[in-house]
């Protein structure tokens, strides 16, 4: 009896074998590192090798959708600025040159009591109000002195803060502003992140600046940007698929990795589809990979954080010029930025002859005493709401006013809140509404997040998986677009060639220059 089951175990392993795909490289998921990782390997002549993601197109989180009234939306605050030149070379091939292109200056601001604040804050604290400033230069003297008899590194990014901003900018702005985007406080965030996301602190400038009344907002890699004319920042991944080719690529609900079985080197997906890889480059959420291969321990270490887009199409002239992304710290609106989305690119809104009925007005809850369809000009408003376990997002369905429909409540919170700011008047013409609940939205550098991945990661790659991207590692500090196709390059480079991982291991070492080495060439 016991031969028999033997056999019939031997018979089932040879029909699944005959079933199963077998393939040098599998990558699972199709936004900038899949797509990267892909890209590279095609650029090998390598043709051994599976893409599948679970969503109909390619993109990830950086994909873009449309509202039935024309008007299109990012999942985030998404621009193009870059650190490698792989990844410029790259989008000009797919995307093309001069004018699929628009070039922006970077034109922010802080929203605070009332007034516009100029990005980075910390820089800025002249626009403040006299108490405002003595309380902000007090404290950057007082962290200077106990900076320069400190005797080990901040632990924390809330230590951080103090030591180089000190106590008033981080109770006016650094701690209610970063809750409102991580939504866990600063004391439970780690310290070695930072990099170029956040500025330090010139005290004899920001002294300067004061007794001057000198605005000064040049600083940051993304100082100038730039942004597809036409479809967003998700036609920019769609083009780059096409370079790729279609029988190495699957989308679809489908495609929805369901197990991995480690030992056998072998991925199944929702639809029966079975491979047997060499290397697995996995994107998914690190935390969720975890899971599926039994190692809850790590998954629990890890923390993020769910993002709300939503997108308000505004009959009229934009009324802010030429800001591109703003800030907002208090708490008399739920979103943390607000991006002037029409202004990145005339295609982002309907032509001004499309004709559209105004759904309410700008409160979110009066109906239009005209409803009928009326042309443009448009602009449009985009805005990202941070939700957590520490900071819930009330989600209950809730009536607009006329013919707006039935959204989420934080819909009309971030409606109210846009008229609070001055972003729009209460008797605006809303004539489209978006909204789309990103589960993982912002991966938490909290203070458990490098002791998983110190472990987690190795582990993976022993185990013949290279799990890589802004969930797949985990790292805030390399999870920009351009970071994220490069560690999918790089991550190839080091399947096929042993090669270091530079993104990956030193974001301190790649983010503060253009980096030439690693070229993309398309025959």
């Amino acid at each position: 009896e016991s031969q028999k089951v033997v056999l019939a175990i031997a018979e089932e392993k040879k029909r699944l074998n005959n079933m199963t795909e077998q393939v040098d490289v599998l990558i699972v998921g199709s936004g900038p590192t899949g797509l990267g990782a892909a890209t590279r390997l095609h650029q090998h002549k390598k043709t051994s090798w599976r893409l599948y993601d679970c969503f109909d197109e390619p993109g990830g989180l950086a994909c873009t959708d449309l509202t039935p009234e024309g008007f299109y939306f990012d999942m985030g605050g998404h621009v193009i600025f870059s650190h490698f030149k792989y990844f410029d070379d790259l989008l000009d091939a797919a995307v093309g040159t001069g004018d699929n292109w628009n070039d922006h200056e970077r034109v922010s601001y802080v929203r605070l009591k009332n007034r516009w604040v100029a990005y980075p804050f910390q820089n800025n604290v002249a626009a403040l109000d006299v108490e405002d400033q003595v309380q902000c230069l007090t404290g950057l003297v007082e962290a200077k002195l106990q900076n320069t008899l400190a005797q080990s590194k901040p632990n924390t990014f809330d230590e951080w803060i103090l030591r180089v901003m000190g106590e008033g900018i981080a109770d006016i702005f650094m701690r209610p502003y970063n809750f409102k985007v991580w939504g866990i406080p600063t004391h439970l965030m780690q310290a070695s992140w930072m990099g170029e996301r956040v500025a330090t602190v010139d005290v004899n400038r920001a002294i300067s600046n004061v007794l001057h009344k000198k605005e000064e907002a040049g600083w940051g890699p993304n100082a100038t940007f730039r942004f597809p004319a036409e479809g967003g920042t998700g036609a920019i991944w769609k083009k780059v698929a096409k370079l790729l080719p279609k029988e190495n690529c699957g989308y679809g609900p489908g495609k929805r990795l369901e197990s991995v079985d480690l030992d056998e080197q072998v991925a199944k997906f929702k639809d029966g589809t079975t491979v047997k890889y060499g290397s697995l480059l996995s994107t998914i959420p690190l935390d969720g990979f975890c899971r599926m291969v039994g190692k809850d321990e790590w998954a629990d270490g890890l923390t993020y954080s769910n993002c709300h887009i939503i997108g308000l199409g505004i009959r009229g002239v934009n009324p802010h010029g030429l800001k591109c992304w703003l800030y907002f710290p208090e708490d008399n609106c739920p979103f943390y930025r607000a991006t002037i989305f029409s202004h990145y690119a005339e295609k982002n809104c309907p032509t001004p002859d499309t004709e559209l009925p105004t759904l309410c007005l700008g409160d979110g809850l009066t109906a239009p005493a005209d409803a009928s369809p009326k042309k443009g000009p448009y602009f449009s408003l985009m805005f990202e709401v941070c939700e957590s376990k520490m900071k819930p997002v009330n989600q209950d369905p809730t009536k607009l006013g006329g013919t707006a429909g039935t959204w989420s409540n934080v819909v009309l919170e971030t409606i109210k809140g846009a008229v609070a700011t001055g972003l729009m008047g209460a008797d605006a013409e809303i004539v489209s509404v978006y909204h789309r609940r990103i589960e993982y939205g912002y991966p938490t550098p909290s203070l458990g997040r490098d002791p998983v991945l110190a472990q987690a990661l190795p582990w993976l790659r022993e185990k013949k998986v290279w799990s890589r991207g802004r969930f797949g590692s985990y790292k805030y500090e390399v999870a920009n677009q351009d970071h994220s196709l490069m560690l999918g390059v790089e991550a190839v480079d080091n399947i096929l060639f042993g090669t270091m991982e530079a993104t990956l291991n030193h974001p301190a070492i790649v983010n503060p220059v253009k980096n030439t080495q690693c070229l993309y060439t398309r025959e």
